[in-house]
């Protein structure tokens, strides 16, 4: 009984009023649940978010378990705090998320990209969830982690996975486009440097931003630690950043300040990319005429 008061204390105590900070002209972030949060926003011109995965596990009882538990070590020296909304099960994790991206979707310039971290177990609920959200469903990026635990007797779990679709049709113009990488090479952030239990690597985030011009805004639902926003602080876009989680909200608070402050830094992409795995975006002017229209 006491360890039950206990957790509902700590839930207590990280679910807030909502909360909306203005960083600066470019940053904002909002303390709150998206599903309340994103119908207030304007217009932005992509959405990137790494969301609770509801995995771990391949029955219900296993995603039931802490997400230190799921997701981290048990010989890590630090214990990161855990976060919400990792409990669901397949049904009820394709009906949450698919509320939250049609929400996305209301608020998305046409023809914007949404971008939605999933593991193998949950990419098929993630891709029903992105189509029942009314987006155009587009292709699965590969995030190869380079390091992964050894899985006796079977392949590692090496890889996560970027789900993306549009809302609606996308310019397939090659007059002045941008091509991008189809799969990224990036190795997780050091356990020493994380203050976050599945915290993404900035240069894998500023790969993902670039699929929105400079100066567009991007709106990371899910912002956890805040890693999306220091990726658009470096590449030069906006950023609207929304988390439930109070203590991770301050988290995000503080790293995006201390970039802030900082200025434009420089990104440091992984020594293990090729140019196959890992070229940076680039614009390409047509040699011979152009394919207009949109896809």
């Amino acid at each position: 009984m006491r360890v039950s008061i206990m957790n509902e204390a700590k839930r207590n105590e990280c679910m807030l009023d909502p909360l909306v900070v203005h960083l600066s002209d470019s940053v904002k972030i909002l303390r709150g649940d998206c599903l309340h949060l994103i119908p207030t926003l304007d217009n932005v011109d992509a959405v990137i978010t790494d969301p609770p995965y509801s995995s771990g596990g391949m029955v219900r009882g296993d995603r039931m378990a802490s997400t230190r538990s799921k997701y981290q070590s048990t010989a890590v020296d630090t214990e990161h705090a855990e976060f919400t909304g990792d409990n669901r099960d397949q049904r009820g994790f394709v009906a949450w998320a698919s509320l939250w991206l049609s929400q996305c979707m209301d608020v998305t310039a046409p023809g914007g990209v949404c971008c939605l971290f999933s593991d193998w177990r949950q990419l098929p609920c993630m891709t029903d969830a992105l189509q029942a959200g009314g987006w155009v469903w587009r292709g699965i990026v590969p995030w190869d982690k380079v390091q992964a635990r050894p899985m006796p007797n079977r392949f590692r779990a090496q890889c996560e996975y970027v789900a993306w679709g549009t809302n609606g049709p996308r310019s397939f113009d090659i007059a002045g486009a941008t091509y991008h990488a189809g799969i990224f090479r990036e190795t997780t952030p050091n356990l020493s440097d994380r203050v976050h239990t599945t915290q993404k690597p900035v240069t894998l985030m500023a790969r993902l931003v670039e699929i929105a011009r400079e100066g567009c805004t991007i709106l990371d639902p899910f912002m956890g630690s805040g890693s999306t926003g220091i990726a658009c602080i470096r590449t030069g876009r906006k950023f609207i950043g929304i988390e439930k989680d109070a203590r991770y909200f301050e988290i995000a608070r503080q790293r995006l300040e201390k970039e802030l402050r900082q200025g434009r830094l420089p990104l440091e992409f992984d020594t293990h990319n090729t140019e196959a795995h890992g070229r940076r975006s680039r614009t390409v002017q047509p040699l011979v005429g152009s394919l207009d229209g949109v896809e």
